[in-house]
């Protein structure tokens, strides 16, 4: 990986944002930035009279429970496929021998 940097600006809502990233994550930023601002614009729906930093307050919990949800689930990958790696062999064992 070398060390240019690509600059780009995001707009979030009303915000624009200049950033220099890694060339390969540029749309990794668009698509975050995406989903970002759709977030926002579902709770800005839902909460008419909710303050601009009580809105991305939602944004960043809703993010930042996913992001945990997807941590934990990954985690737990090694343990799911050893428990149905177990099960199986459990059901195999209990089959009736002919």
């Amino acid at each position: 990986m070398s060390d240019y940097k690509q600059h780009i600006n995001l707009k979030l809502d009303i915000h624009n944002v200049a950033l220099d990233i890694d060339p390969e994550k540029e749309q990794t930023y668009r698509e975050a930035t995406a989903w970002l601002n759709k977030r926002y614009q579902f709770y800005q729906a839902r909460f008419q009279n909710a303050s601009p930093e009580k809105l991305w307050m939602y944004v960043a919990l809703e993010s930042a429970v996913g992001l945990h949800a997807d941590v934990r689930d990954k985690s737990l990958e090694p343990v799911r496929q050893k428990l149905s790696e177990l099960n199986k062999r459990i059901n195999e064992a209990l089959k009736p021998s002919i």
